[in-house]
């Protein structure tokens, strides 16, 4: 049902997949939009080791929450900022791409547990971080990507 990568020789292994997305801070989510248009929107994403799932909050309205209840798959798509060998200009990056499917987390203890240890990717801060979770946190929707399929690969730019 999915494909495999063309050029076997630039894949990554699974668990390079994983170390993009434990590091990275940002991807996009591409959904079934409007009228069958592709909506790629740019996140960012906690990866939970425990579940193996991706995270994400939003707000409970919107073209993309319009999206995810008309069709649960999406793909999530991480670039690593790329770098060059030496003085040589190509540019050597790596990607990883999931397909899945979206589940809303409709438990609040949850959502904000969650968006606690995705804040915690971006700051330390613990004050600002419960103060954002109370203001913003009843508002807040969450949902997973569970993987059904993920490639990775290893590119030079030529």
């Amino acid at each position: 049902m999915f494909r495999e990568i063309a050029r076997q020789k630039q894949a990554m292994s699974h668990e390079a997949c994983l170390q993009l997305l434990r590091t990275q801070l940002r991807g996009v989510l591409s959904v079934l939009g409007d009228d069958g248009y592709p909506y790629g929107m740019p996140l960012n994403h906690f990866y939970r080791e425990e579940d193996g799932c991706l995270y994400f909050h939003t707000g409970r309205t919107g073209h993309r929450m319009d999206a995810i209840r008309q069709c649960n798959k999406a793909s999530f798509c991480v670039i690593d900022e790329g770098r060059r060998i030496g003085q040589a200009w190509p540019l050597h990056f790596e990607s990883v791409i999931v397909f899945g499917h979206i589940e809303m987390i409709e438990d609040q203890e949850t959502i904000y547990g969650i968006a606690r240890e995705l804040s915690l990717r971006f700051t330390d801060d613990e004050e600002y971080i419960a103060r954002e979770i109370a203001v913003s946190g009843p508002w807040t929707a969450m949902f997973r990507l569970v993987p059904e399929h993920m490639t990775g690969k290893r590119v030079t730019e030529a």
